[in-house]
């Protein structure tokens, strides 16, 4: 029972800090604060629970971070050059992509990066396949999500 307490507290703290830099300090919208930080503490316990997080790789999260950051500032001008075109070529369309990493937290982690990244978005999670709506289907989606998935089996130091 400590060690839920205790990992209750620190994620309870560390959620907190975070909406608190997020929010600049500002205290006005507190009680969506509350809320947020119970569900992401509940959420994170159901995910990764007291005892048995797996191990995340320094060198794994550098080189995830540096992927995303990369990633979505190419995926952010492309998405601008396309808005800039007086006709573009897009071809929208859900495909279904295979997916190597392993079920709970790495596949979740994908799921929700690719919606964060530019062109990109999730929609359903179903066997071994992460079905995505993509801006437009000429794109290399296949090998980004691979290149992706790499980064976060480094990062949790999973084999695929």
């Amino acid at each position: 029972m400590g060690l839920f307490i205790a990992s209750l507290l620190r994620r309870t703290v560390g959620f907190a800090l975070i909406w608190w830099i997020a929010a600049e300090g500002s205290l006005v919208a507190w009680p969506l604060a509350v809320i947020a930080v119970a569900a992401s503490v509940a959420v994170s316990l159901r995910l990764l629970p007291p005892g048995k997080a797996s191990a995340i790789s320094v060198i794994g999260l550098a080189g995830f971070l540096g992927y995303f950051i990369r990633q979505s500032m190419l995926g952010g001008f492309q998405v601008a050059r396309l808005a800039l075109q007086r006709r573009p070529q897009l071809h929208p369309a859900i495909l279904a992509v295979p997916l190597t990493l392993p079920q709970g937290l790495p596949r979740m982690l994908l799921t929700g990066t690719l919606g964060l990244m530019p062109g990109t978005l999730g929609v359903r999670l179903e066997d071994e396949f992460l079905h995505m709506h993509v801006l437009d289907r000429g794109m290399p989606i296949t090998e980004e999500v691979e290149q992706l998935a790499a980064h976060i089996a480094r990062l949790f130091g999973v084999q695929r």
